[in-house]
């Protein structure tokens, strides 16, 4: 799984880059198509702003699953940013297996 960091118009801490790519290493444990992983930091003004993470994921069969979050701290904002990406891959991963533990008729099509 690749990993792509940006900070669009200033240079983010190194800590906060590690803190990034650690919490996107959950993923692989919630579904293990993950290809890459992109996250995206912004904020409005220099000073006393909002600062905003877009974390955008993308996934095997061309899926990808996107959040952005907005608060007063850049890791309050990836943290949130980063669960909504887990919620969305825990929906996407209960609809590819069927309830009685099969994979999905959906699913074995897309892979033969």
């Amino acid at each position: 799984m690749s990993f792509i960091f940006t900070a669009r118009h200033f240079k983010a801490h190194d800590s906060l880059r590690e803190f990034a790519e650690e919490e996107s290493k959950k993923f692989s444990k919630i579904y293990d198509g993950i290809i890459k992983t992109e996250v995206i930091l912004s904020y409005d003004k220099p000073e006393n702003s909002i600062k905003h993470a877009e974390v955008i994921v993308h996934a095997k069969n061309n899926h990808t699953f996107t959040a952005k979050e907005s608060s007063e701290d850049f890791m309050k904002s990836i943290l949130a940013s980063m669960e909504k990406v887990g919620i969305q891959m825990r929906k996407f991963k209960d609809k590819l297996t069927d309830h009685s533990g099969e994979k999905s008729v959906k699913h074995k099509e897309s892979a033969e």
